[in-house]
């Protein structure tokens, strides 16, 4: 396709691909109508919908919630790359270097596995091969003896040298939590700076990546507050590139009033549908349903975004966002219901 076209053609093209497949997916009212479903009738629909070709060929392997879970988490990773084929130019570029975010969680899925002793089949079923590191690169991390043996055979080197150098730590501590702030960091910093290298599309991207640095960092004053605040500045969470500086957030962390935290978070945000989320977490509320509050404003930013620049890779991220989601709730209704959540429950794990 990208051969026979030049100049916008490929970005109109692919742009509107994407809005396609987005219109597809789980609408918020079919999900309600999920949450009502035993789970024999929600495991009969989810076959019938598009995972239906993995749960096929994942059969004979998995059975019941672990068929569904590892189809699903299959279906998203070849998406994606069917997602990279169709990215024209640059914008091929500034996704490859977004899914990179899953090479980071893959590992450490694979290292905090191995250190709680999973075997290697129970982490395998929450690996998404959706970035650099491909399948069998992932299998053969997994079927590594050690932790230190994974981070010495891990392909790509700058992980690696993070990894290295916190490793000691992380496996006396039994926490991965600074090592995972540190690869944050460097994936951020990878994506600003692929944004102001002069490729056709940096600007936006640049400005959602900004944004998506806000909302991380906004959620992290919220956790540390919920965790008592002590020891943001020990763990250095903060992740630099978006409004905020470190001293500000580290601030936030540990003050006594929600409305200060509330008040000095909106004096800097410019987006709308930001703020109102903000405006609704003055009331207590539990910090799963507070990163779920900031997910949805997040994605409904992007889709506001995606129709100012409808051809730019802002409909692209869209689409990779909103799939991930759609996996990630189907995931999360299907282990709901075999652990007998009641449909009310399950709705606050959800993003919709």
């Amino acid at each position: 396709m990208t051969e026979v076209m030049s100049g916008t053609a490929p970005y109109i093209y692919v742009s509107t691909r994407m809005r396609v497949r987005k219109a597809k997916l789980i609408p918020r009212e079919e999900y309600l109508r999920m949450l009502n479903m035993g789970l024999t009738e929600f495991t009969r629909l989810i076959e019938e919908m598009e995972y239906k070709r993995e749960i096929d060929e994942l059969s004979a392997s998995f059975k019941g919630v672990d068929l569904i879970e590892n189809a699903m988490s299959w279906n998203l990773a070849k998406e994606y790359q069917r997602v990279i084929a169709l990215a024209p130019g640059e914008m091929k570029g500034f996704t490859r270097d977004y899914l990179h975010k899953w090479d980071i969680q893959n590992i450490l899925s694979i290292l905090r596995g191995k250190e709680l002793g999973f075997s290697d089949g129970k982490i395998r079923a929450v690996l998404v091969p959706a970035g650099a590191l491909d399948a069998s690169t992932l299998d053969r991390l997994v079927a590594e003896s050690s932790v230190e043996r994974i981070v010495e055979q891990l392909p790509v080197k700058q992980m690696s040298a993070i990894l290295s150098e916190g490793l000691s730590e992380a496996i006396e501590t039994h926490s991965f939590g600074k090592i995972e702030n540190e690869l944050y960091k460097y994936y951020y910093a990878t994506l600003i700076k692929a944004a102001r290298g002069g490729m056709k599309g940096g600007r936006p991207f640049l400005k959602y990546v900004m944004f998506e640095i806000d909302i991380k960092n906004i959620t992290s004053v919220f956790r540390m507050r919920a965790q008592g605040g002590d020891n943001a500045a020990q763990q250095n969470i903060w992740i630099p590139g978006g409004s905020f500086k470190p001293e500000e957030l580290e601030r936030l962390s540990s003050v006594e009033s929600t409305d200060e935290v509330v008040d000095s978070l909106k004096k800097k945000i410019k987006v709308t549908v930001l703020l109102d989320a903000l405006e609704s977490l003055r009331e207590k509320k539990p910090i799963y349903s507070i990163e779920s509050t900031l997910i949805a404003a997040q994605l409904n930013q992007m889709d506001k975004v995606s129709k100012r620049n409808p051809f730019s890779i802002s409909p692209l991220l869209v689409y990779l966002e909103r799939k991930k989601y759609e996996v990630s709730n189907l995931r999360a209704i299907a282990r709901g219901k075999e652990a007998g959540l009641d449909a009310e429950t399950l709705e606050k794990y959800l993003v919709m």
